[in-house]
């Protein structure tokens, strides 16, 4: 059975929110990779990395709602298209560790060196940064409690807000003490803060890859509701992983007493799921106690 496509979708009610999002801090991402190249500042140069990472998170975010609602037209898509999202999360953990890698190099060269570093430029373009970065907050609060998507973006946008913070403290220290080291030190930081992130988003994408048991779900505690449901004798084969974010699947085999009603088995089942464990997706097969097949896999 074929999945089914942006039946309401949070997300897509935000779409617009993350469009303007997007614009604001793609444009600025482009003015602070400038300014950071023609002042010679390390933290502006690496909260401009991070902020390419963001702008191909929030893209992928703007992307996946679009995704989300359209519908498979080749067949080979049982469930839509929707791993588009963790895949766009990969490529910006490459791209967040490697400017986390870049920075950390580079700062490790400019210890004891006298590399010239203009501060102006930093308070400015920091400045600038952090009222872009207050907008899109505003923007994406709103969506952020009805849709994980739009809560992913407005985590990101949350730290690019620290790291215009940086940048701004780097410069006033740099203006008031004369010495580049205190952008060096800042950029490490930031650095440091973006790898850090990387590496939680990509536990995050390789447990989706991995089909883990979605974090805050227990498959004991599933299979022990599901065996408590009246007229079912044993639940095997149960099997829980999330297809992207907020989209938890279950499969599960059902074994029922032998006058069990079937329907409201099912019925009780796929609700208990739903309503107890956020478990939209089951696909549910009962069996009588005598069915014999089940245990004849190797794997």
């Amino acid at each position: 059975m074929g999945a089914g496509h942006g039946h309401g979708h949070a997300g897509s009610r935000h779409r617009w929110r993350l469009a303007v999002s997007f614009a604001l801090i793609g444009a600025y991402f482009v003015v602070e990779l400038a300014y950071g190249l023609i002042s010679g500042s390390l933290a502006l140069l690496s909260d401009a990395g991070h902020m390419a990472a963001d702008v191909v998170t929030l893209g992928a975010a703007l992307v996946a709602t679009r995704i989300a609602t359209r519908p498979d037209t080749t067949g080979r898509r049982s469930y839509g298209s929707y791993r588009a999202e963790i895949f766009a999360s990969l490529l910006a953990v490459i791209m967040m560790l490697g400017v986390a890698l870049y920075v950390v190099i580079e700062a490790i060269g400019r210890i004891g060196g006298g590399t010239e570093v203009s501060s102006g430029p930093m308070l400015v373009v920091g400045a600038i940064g952090l009222a872009v970065n207050l907008v899109a907050l505003l923007l994406l609060r709103s969506g952020a409690g009805e849709s994980l998507n739009v809560k992913g973006a407005y985590i990101e946008v949350v730290a690019d807000t620290a790291g215009s913070v940086g940048v701004i403290a780097a410069g006033w220290l740099v203006s008031v003490t004369g010495q580049p080291f205190w952008d060096t030190f800042v950029a490490l930081a930031i650095g440091v803060f973006v790898a850090v992130r990387a590496i939680s988003l990509g536990r995050q994408v390789f447990a989706v890859l991995g089909q883990h048991v979605p974090e805050g779900l227990d498959a004991g505690a599933v299979a022990q509701d599901l065996a408590s449901i009246a007229g079912v004798r044993d639940v095997h084969d149960l099997h829980l992983w999330t297809l992207t974010s907020g989209m938890n699947v279950a499969t599960a085999h059902l074994v029922t007493a032998d006058l069990s009603d079937n329907h409201a088995v099912l019925d009780q089942a796929r609700d208990l799921l739903r309503r107890r464990h956020g478990v939209a997706h089951a696909t549910l097969q009962v069996e009588p106690a005598d069915h014999r097949g089940c245990d004849e896999l190797g794997w």
